[in-house]
C-alpha cells in the first residue's frame, strides 16, 4: 500500500466497445434486483394470505415491510463500509448468501415476531447488495452507456415483481397448492434461486478499480487485459494502441470515516443535499405505495386475495418498461432534465390519481392503469437516483456512499411509509388515505425542483472525471 503509480485502466475500460463480458455483468448483477423485485412482490401479493396464516392485522403488515426495509437500512451500513474495504466482488457473494437464507426462514415463521426477524435479515442481505452491485456495475461499465445500463439493471427489480405476482397465482390456488403452505412455499423456493446467481457471479472478476486503488495495479493490469482479450477474440478486430489514452496517477490509500465525512460534508455539499433529497422522495413513494398495493385492491375494490397477481403483473410491466425505454435519454439528453421530469411528472399524476381515489372515481381496473402510468415515471427516476449517488462521489468511497444515501435515504422515506399506509388504510376512510398520496406526489415534486438547481452534469464522462478520486495525485503524465 506504498508508493504511487500511473494507470491508464480507467480508460481501457471506457474504451471497450459492448462485448458478451458486459451482457454477463448486466445479467449476474442485475439478477439482485429481479430477487429483490420477487421478495417484495411476495409480501405484496401475498399479504391477505399471510395476514390469515400468522394471525397478522394490517398494521403488522405495514410493520413487517417497515422491518424490511429497517433490516435493509442496516445491512447497507454495514456491507457497504466491508465492500470498499474487501471488495465488491467478495461482498457480492456474501451478501447474497444472507439473502438466501433469510429468505427461506421466512417460509417457517409461526408468529408475527419471528415473521418480522426474518423479514428483517432478509432485508440485511438485500441492503448489503446496494452498494456492492450498483458501485462493480458502474466501475465495470464503459461510460458512454453507464446511465442507460444502470437503470436498466435497477429497473429489473420489476422482472421480479411479475415473476412474483405470477408466482402467486400459482401459490394462492387451492386447486394447485395447500393454502396453509402456499405463501410458505413461494418463500423457500424464492431463496432457492438464490443458489443460481452464487453461480452465476463466479465469473465477475473484482472491480480493476477497486483493485488499483488498494495496491493491486497489476491485478487490474491483467483483468482488464483478460476483457480485452475476450473482446478481440468476440469481435476478430484488434482495439487498436493504447499510447493516446489518459493516464492517472494514483497513490494506494485506505480510507477512514473521516475522509468519507470530508468527501461528503466539506467537497461535495450540495451533491450530498440532492443524492439525500432523491433517494428519500423516491422510497417513501415507492414502498409507501408497494407495500400496501395489494391491501388497497381487497378493501376497497373487493379484489379476491387470490387474483392480486393479475394486478401487479401490469404495475410491474409499467415500471420496467421506465428505465428501458427512457433510460438511453439519462445518457443523450442528460441526468439534470430526464430526473427533474421523471420526478416530476411521477409527482403531478400520483396527486391527481389521490384525489380521484378519495372521490371514488376509479375501479380496480383504472387505479391499476394508473399506477402503472405513474411509475413508468418513477421508476426511471427512482433508477437514476442510485446512479446519481454512485457516480457523484469517488471511487474509494463509492460503495459506502450508495450505502449511506441508501440507507438514510430509505430511513427517512421508506420506513415509515408502509407503517403510515398501513395505518391509514386501517381506518378504511379514503379521504385519509388521500392524505398519504398527496404526501408522496409532494415529496417527488420536491425531489424534481432540487434536481434542476443542484444536479450532475455526469452523462458520458469517465467516472474519474465526474468525482475525483481520493488517491488520485496531480503530476500524471
Amino acid at each position: 500500500m506504498s508508493g504511487s503509480f500511473t494507470t491508464n485502466v480507467p480508460a481501457r475500460l471506457d474504451r471497450l466497445p459492448w462485448s458478451r463480458f458486459h451482457w454477463l455483468v448486466v445479467t449476474a448483477l442485475g439478477i439482485t434486483w429481479i430477487l429483490d423485485g420477487l421478495e417484495v412482490t411476495l409480501v405484496g401479493s401475498l399479504s391477505p394470505a399471510i395476514s390469515e396464516g400468522l394471525g397478522l392485522s394490517t398494521t403488522q403488515i405495514g410493520l413487517s415491510g417497515s422491518a424490511y426495509i429497517l433490516g435493509a437500512v442496516l445491512g447497507a451500513l454495514v456491507f457497504g463500509r466491508l465492500t470498499d474495504s474487501f471488495g465488491r466482488r467478495r461482498l457480492f457473494t456474501i451478501t447474497v448468501g444472507v439473502y438466501l437464507v433469510a429468505t427461506i426462514a421466512t417460509g417457517f415463521a409461526w408468529d408475527f415476531w419471528s415473521f418480522v426477524l426474518f423479514r428483517f435479515l432478509t432485508g440485511a442481505g438485500i441492503g448489503g447488495e446496494y452498494g456492492a452491485v450498483n458501485s462493480a456495475i458502474q466501475e465495470l461499465i464503459p461510460a458512454r452507456r453507464r446511465g442507460y445500463t444502470d437503470l436498466a439493471i435497477n429497473g429489473s427489480f420489476w422482472v421480479g415483481a411479475a415473476l412474483g405476482a405470477a408466482g402467486s397465482l400459482i401459490v394462492l390456488d387451492p386447486n394447485l397448492v395447500d393454502q396453509a403452505w402456499g405463501w410458505r412455499l413461494a418463500f423457500i423456493i424464492g431463496g432457492l434461486l438464490a443458489l443460481i446467481v452464487i453461480y452465476v457471479r463466479r465469473f465477475i472478476p473484482e472491480s480493476p478499480r477497486w483493485l488499483m486503488t488498494h495496491g493491486h495495479p497489476e491485478q487490474a493490469v491483467a483483468v482488464v487485459a483478460a476483457i480485452e482479450a475476450s473482446v478481440e477474440r468476440a469481435s476478430g478486430r484488434p482495439l487498436g494502441p493504447m499510447d493516446e489514452l489518459p493516464r492517472l496517477r494514483l497513490r494506494p490509500m485506505k480510507t477512514s470515516w473521516f475522509d468519507i465525512a470530508r468527501s461528503l460534508i466539506v467537497h461535495h455539499p450540495r451533491r450530498t443535499v440532492l443524492g439525500l433529497v432523491l433517494m428519500a422522495t423516491q422510497a417513501f413513494c415507492y414502498n409507501a405505495i408497494f407495500f400496501t398495493y395489494a391491501l388497497i385492491l381487497t378493501k376497497f375494490y373487493a379484489v379476491p386475495a387470490s387474483a392480486i397477481g393479475w394486478f401487479i403483473l401490469p404495475f410491474a410491466a409499467g415500471n420496467f418498461l421506465g428505465p428501458l425505454l427512457l433510460g438511453h435519454f439519462f445518457d443523450s439528453i442528460g441526468r439534470k432534465p430526464m430526473i427533474a421530469l421523471t420526478y416530476g411528472v411521477a409527482g403531478v399524476l400520483l396527486c391527481v390519481t389521490g384525489w380521484m381515489f378519495s372521490e371514488g372515481l376509479l375501479t380496480a381496473a383504472s387505479q391499476t392503469a394508473a399506477w402503472t402510468v405513474i411509475f413508468f415515471f418513477a421508476s426511471a427516476g427512482a433508477s437514476a437516483a442510485y446512479l446519481t449517488v454512485g457516480e457523484s462521489f469517488p471511487l474509494e468511497t463509492r460503495a459506502v456512499t450508495i450505502s449511506l444515501f441508501y440507507a438514510f435515504g430509505t430511513l427517512l422515506g421508506g420506513v415509515g411509509g408502509p407503517a403510515l399506509f398501513g395505518a391509514l388504510i386501517d381506518t378504511g376512510a379514503r379521504s385519509q388515505i388521500l392524505w398519504g398520496y398527496l404526501l408522496g406526489g409532494g415529496l417527488m415534486l420536491v425531489a424534481a425542483v432540487v434536481e434542476l438547481f443542484l444536479g450532475v452534469a455526469a452523462e458520458r464522462k469517465p467516472l474519474e472525471e465526474v468525482a475525483r478520486p481520493l488517491s488520485m495525485m496531480d503530476d500524471a503524465p
